[in-house]
């Protein structure tokens, strides 16, 4: 039992010696493939973490972009509240607020400094309303459409527009991502086992004479294997921190605008050992994948 732990302690010590000396005997190419792994990896992560952006905004939006629905002024106060039920009672609809003349006025005045643009303005000359809150904002045309069946209802605002370009937004960077993902990674394989394919040719007497002299396929393949990983795990390590400082600095320059307030930044710390498992998974998948692809024909001696 000791020696068979010895042995594969030898052999381990052994096969990443070997593999690290491998990324050295080409450093041009390794460092080629190496960049144009983190090229890859820094591509596919920005899209993922895009697409993830646009789904915590879309959440956010659910939650706060509401609809108002505009009560026929021929109806009292009373009445007004009375048609609450109906709308609760509608398919998307989870909340329904009742808002009365007066309370809408003050929301109108709170929302600027100069009230005079109000002094001859009652609340008469506005309606009661509901504000109604949905379950899917991308039901929001079918929703406005239930909402105005109500008897009482005399009218429906909302912004659909804004909603319908985030949903769009949100799939265009799900399918971009999954594609990139897909092109990337072949890509960054192909890189990686023809930098290895390098190694092998140059040592492709010396891979001859160990399978004659009776060399397993393990055994010669095991040092290229370890190549591999440590190239796509140097990779994933080089993309994850570079990834890190741009998105902070996205996200800095998105929560300091006005202009993009409406978008909701996912924190990088809560996602970070997501995109780190992420990098490493698909940085040593690639890796590996590259040196089996390029050992291949190379046992077939």
């Amino acid at each position: 039992m000791r020696n068979k732990s010895n042995n594969k302690n030898h052999d381990f010590t052994y096969f990443m010696t070997e593999g690290f000396s491998n990324m050295f005997t080409h450093g041009f190419m390794s460092f080629a493939a190496i960049g144009i792994t983190v090229a890859c990896l820094l591509i596919m992560g920005t899209f993922s973490l895009v697409a993830v952006n646009a789904s915590a905004t879309l959440v956010k939006l659910e939650q706060e972009n509401d609809v108002l629905a505009f009560v026929d002024e021929s109806l009292s106060e009373s009445e007004a509240r009375a048609l609450e039920d109906d709308l609760l009672a509608l398919d998307n609809v989870n909340g329904a607020e009742f808002i009365t003349r007066e309370q809408a006025l003050e929301d109108y005045k709170a929302q600027f400094e100069d009230e005079s643009y109000f002094q001859n303005l009652g609340p008469e000359t506005l309606r009661h309303r509901f504000l109604i809150s949905m379950d899917d904002i991308s039901l929001m045309d079918e929703t406005k459409a239930a909402l105005l069946t109500v008897p009482g209802i005399a009218d429906v605002n909302g912004y659909e527009e804004l909603s319908t370009g985030f949903i769009a937004m949100r799939n265009v960077a799900t399918v971009v991502c999954v594609a990139l993902i897909a092109i990337l990674f072949l890509v960054s394989v192909f890189i990686i086992a023809n930098t290895i394919k390098l190694t092998t040719f140059d040592r492709r007497d010396e891979i001859a004479i160990m399978k004659m002299v009776g060399a397993t396929n393990g055994f010669i393949r095991w040092p290229f294997v370890y190549e591999g990983f440590l190239m796509g795990l140097l990779s994933a390590v080089i993309a994850f921190f570079l990834q890190w400082g741009l998105y902070g600095m996205v996200a800095r320059g998105i929560t300091s605008t006005d202009v993009f307030s409406i978008i909701q930044v996912v924190p990088f710390g809560s996602i970070w050992y997501a995109v780190a498992l992420a990098f490493i998974a698909v940085g040593m998948l690639i890796g590996v994948g590259g040196s089996l692809s390029a050992i291949r024909q190379f046992l077939k001696v």
